[in-house]
C-alpha cells in the first residue's frame, strides 16, 4: 500500500488534477500585467454545446457560454 507522502500533493488535499491546474492557470492570469492580463482573460470564456435525448432520439442542441469566476 502507498502512503499519502509518495501520492502528490493535490491528491493528498482531495483535489483533482484538473481543479489543481485550473486554480494555478488562475494565479498565473492574476499576476499578468496589462495587455497580457485582458488577452488570458478573454481565452477564459468557454463554450460547448448540450444536446438533450428523450425517448431515444436528440432534441436541438443549445449553445452555452461560461465564464469561469
Amino acid at each position: 500500500m502507498a502512503s499519502n507522502a509518495a501520492a502528490p500533493f493535490w491528491r493528498a488535499a482531495g483535489m483533482t488534477y484538473i481543479s489543481y491546474s485550473n486554480i494555478c492557470a488562475s494565479l498565473v492570469r492574476g499576476c499578468l500585467k496589462e495587455p497580457h492580463k485582458s488577452e488570458a482573460l478573454a481565452r477564459e470564456k468557454v463554450h460547448f454545446s448540450l444536446t438533450q435525448w428523450k425517448s431515444g432520439k436528440p432534441e436541438k442542441p443549445s449553445i452555452i457560454s461560461d465564464t469561469p469566476e
